[in-house]
């Protein structure tokens, strides 16, 4: 799932962005050469990975890969603060002991690039075996920095609609329109059967990435030709339509509320509404985790249509990428046509793990492992999606802080306009400064 990263907070940037000359003159020679040295014929293929549903999978299979290529794989997996603190180590000191590395391509690409540690990967990605073509464009496009390919996803989310069956039986079904789900959900709100209409994620800066679909839906985006465009008319209808959504059909204390919080909510059977990442549909059919109620009657539905259609997200939330200073950028390639190639993203995505190709979502037996109507939901919104859901800059924590403070105000119940013009200029300044930094 997305989540703000420590990666590029912004103590971390600071000390990102103070190594980009010295890392881009190291990656230059890597370009003309796979790093400093010859890697021994018994060094082992070093392989750094989150903890992640999919990186246990391919693990399972590691000997198989490791008999294509004839040697040995060590395959760490981390949470993702240890796997940010551990590329800030290796790669601000131009580390070899990293070959492949799994990487958010909207939460640190834009500074890995900026800094030079991750390898080109276009002309490889170019092999016909390969099939470049047949990921789906939002996250293709995702992979892209300044033109070049930098990593490949393995792992894709969409917001989904989650509801409760038993709740919109009398409302005609799911809410195929974002007004609808508003009156849906306020409808069950004022209905005085202790219900919430709609549940959420309410954080200034967690909220960002739900809430961009809804942005989008209403015909806006963070960034246009360079400038802020959270002011737009577009912008503000969006804020406030979700201010108000969550803050009179949604529980007290949302704006407190990301994932962790908010997601219970709906678990133990208090919320009639939830959009949120796919990824997490699981958890609703899990006894450990929802009421008996909820497992029996959870639904799940595309995003709803704004007044610019349904334009949700459809993002790599986990990639994989090539460590410019790797002596073994060979076999970390081959690693990544591999694990990311047509027939083990087939075999991943009929284990249940949402992959990037194409061809996985229109074949039967890969989306059998779904519940239908969310294999349905999670087809239709992969072919709307767009490829971010925050804005695309190298400070991806700030621009998310700054973005979220109409959010908050809209959930409380406060005037959105004056905050939204403030939020506005803010965003403007810092895109002025984050575009400074990348052409340093």
């Amino acid at each position: 799932m997305s989540t703000s990263s420590q990666l590029l907070s912004r103590r971390s940037f600071g000390r990102l962005a103070a190594g980009a000359a010295a890392a881009a003159g190291v990656g230059a020679l890597g370009a003309c050469s796979p790093g400093g040295g010859k890697p021994s014929a018994n060094a082992p293929l070093r392989i750094m990975a989150i903890n992640h549903v999919w990186s246990q999978a391919v693990r399972r299979r590691i000997g198989e890969f490791e008999e294509r290529i004839g040697r040995r794989v060590s395959m760490t997996l981390l949470t993702s603060d240890q796997l940010s603190s551990s590329y800030n180590v290796k790669l601000n000191a131009s580390g070899t002991d990293v070959d492949v590395m799994m990487v958010r391509a909207l939460q640190e690409q834009l500074v890995f690039a900026h800094n030079g540690w991750l390898a080109d990967l276009t002309d490889r990605v170019g092999d016909d075996s390969f099939a470049w073509a047949d990921f789906q464009k939002a996250p293709r496009d995702a992979s892209v920095t300044a033109g070049r390919v930098l990593s490949v996803p393995v792992v894709t989310e969409r917001p989904t609609l989650y509801y409760r069956k038993d709740l919109v039986e009398d409302l005609g079904g799911p809410p195929r329109t974002l007004e609808a789900l508003m009156t849906a959900a306020l409808e069950i709100r004022r209905g005085g059967k202790g219900i919430y209409g709609y549940v959420g994620r309410g954080q200034r800066s967690g909220a960002v990435s739900q809430w961009s679909s809804f942005l989008y839906s209403h015909g806006g985006d963070f960034v246009v030709d360079g400038r802020s465009a959270i002011g737009s008319p577009q912008a503000l209808a969006a804020y406030e339509y979700y201010g108000r959504l969550l803050g009179q059909a949604g529980p007290p204390g949302a704006t407190n509320m990301s994932l962790e919080q908010a997601m219970p909510i709906f678990a133990q059977g208090k919320a009639a509404f939830y959009v949120d990442a796919d990824a997490i549909y699981s958890s609703f059919l899990d006894p450990k985790v929802s009421t008996r109620t909820v497992r029996e009657t959870v639904g799940f539905a595309p995003f709803p249509a704004g007044p610019a259609g349904a334009r949700p997200h459809n993002i790599p939330s986990w990639s994989l990428g090539v460590n410019t200073f790797s002596l073994l950028r060979d076999d970390a390639w081959e690693f990544i046509r591999w694990a990311a190639g047509p027939r083990m993203s087939t075999a991943l995505q009929a284990e249940g793990i949402p992959g990037a190709r194409s061809s996985v979502w229109s074949d039967p037996k890969t989306l059998a492992a779904f519940p239908p109507d969310l294999a349905e939901a999670m087809r239709l919104n992969a072919e709307h999606g767009l490829g971010y859901d925050r804005p695309r800059v190298l400070q991806v924590g700030r621009a998310r802080d700054i973005v979220g403070r109409p959010l908050v105000a809209g959930i409380l119940g406060e005037p959105v306009a004056p905050v939204v013009r403030d939020a506005d200029a803010e965003f403007a300044d810092f895109l002025v400064r984050d575009n400074r930094h990348k052409e340093s």
